[in-house]
């Protein structure tokens, strides 16, 4: 089909002539979740079949497993610049944004009960910030994005008071894969001692991390996200073993106390074998080619992109055709992508972050989110 036909033709079918590949599923959905990479899986049944003693059982078997444990949980550690003993394994990002932010400002209320973060986190970051201010008194402040969806950090440091407990701003926004200014805002938090939290998610081995760099206090990442096991996840907590932290699962004294419950060993050794593989730090050229290509391609045929221009990982683009029913597209089609935050997918209302940088109810009715890492070549070659 030539560029003038396809010029022609409505939006809507347009945008379908656009992603058809004859009789097959295309699987773009990576922000939501990823399959688990050969590497992953080979270990994740591994373990399954040969970690089954409880890692903190003095015998053999026990001692076994837990050494393996502490392996990945110092192979984190150094991913991040961190040390293993600031390291808490969780069920995933979810709990770790949970235990950060309850577990420190519940156990700090006298050093303030004001908090500071974006109206376009994650809505677990919202619901968190909800209930501390529903159930405990505290005062939530919620700084708006620019217009690209992009975060001005001088309006987060204008925020802060004396009184501020808690910073807590999402690395990379997951449903437009805009960058927050996280080294400046980070900074600003060191300088007044206030402790900084950032959800990790999405960028965790897609960009750089160093906490040390960064200033961030505590960083929450999930294994579901990098092609490792769901139902695993990882909190960093600065200087743990000096920081009071209110559990938020107790138990038996696992992991420091701070997360009670048997340590899930093959789950963590899964993640560990996805931290370790390189495929998403090797791809990420290819995923940025893809990126441009797309974006290209969708502006040719009259759309428009939602995500920034610059301050963006490759990994997520958010598009917009007019006229466009993306809820059917999505629904229906054979093209698997979503319409926002796989946690809030199936709400009919339409995304908050949308229309945190200036979308109307129809604009956002009429976006869809595509991410994309490790997938069929002829994705690629399609769109070339």
């Amino acid at each position: 089909m030539s560029k003038n036909i396809c010029l022609n033709l409505k939006k809507k079918r347009c945008l379908k002539y656009l992603f058809f590949i004859r009789s097959k599923m295309i699987y773009l959905d990576f922000a939501a979740s990823t399959p688990l990479l050969p590497s992953v899986k080979k270990e994740l049944f591994r373990a399954f079949e040969e970690e089954y003693a409880n890692p903190s059982s003095a015998h053999k078997l026990g001692r076994s497993s837990f050494e393996k444990i502490e392996k990945v949980r110092a192979f984190i550690a150094e991913s991040i610049g961190a040390y293993k003993s600031e390291i808490i394994f969780t069920s995933g990002a979810t709990e770790s944004n949970n235990l950060a932010i309850k577990g420190y400002v519940l156990a700090n209320q006298k050093k303030g009960k004001h908090i500071i973060t974006s109206s376009i986190e994650h809505k677990c970051i919202l619901s968190i910030c909800n209930f501390l201010e529903k159930e405990h008194g505290y005062e939530i402040t919620y700084i708006a994005p620019q217009k690209n969806g992009v975060m001005d950090a001088q309006d987060v440091i204008a925020a802060m008071r004396e009184d501020t407990v808690l910073v807590s701003i999402m690395h990379v926004n997951n449903e437009l894969g805009s960058i927050q200014p996280i080294a400046s805002i980070g900074q600003a938090c060191f300088e007044r001692d206030i402790r900084f939290h950032v959800d990790a998610a999405q960028s965790y081995k897609k960009l750089p991390i160093d906490v040390d760099e960064l200033n961030i206090d505590f960083l929450s990442i999930s294994a579901h996200k990098i092609y490792g096991p769901k139902g695993i996840g990882a909190l960093y907590i600065r200087d743990l073993r000096e920081t009071r932290i209110k559990p938020v699962i107790h138990g038996a004294g696992q992991e420091y106390g701070l997360r009670g419950g048997t340590l899930a060993t093959p789950l963590i050794l899964g993640f560990g074998a996805a931290v370790e593989d390189q495929t998403i730090e090797d791809s990420f050229e290819e995923v940025s080619k893809i990126n441009s290509l797309l974006r290209a391609k969708v502006i040719e045929i009259g759309g428009i992109i939602n995500s920034p221009e610059a301050h963006h990982i490759p990994h997520i683009l958010n598009i917009r055709l007019p006229n466009f029913d993306a809820s059917n597209f999505v629904t229906n089609s054979d093209f698997l992508c979503s319409q926002g935050s796989a946690c809030s997918s199936m709400n009919i209302e339409m995304s908050y972050v949308l229309r945190e940088i200036g979308l109307s109810f129809e604009e956002s009715q009429s976006s869809i989110r595509v991410s994309f890492n490790k997938f069929d070549k002829n994705i690629l070659n399609f769109l070339q």
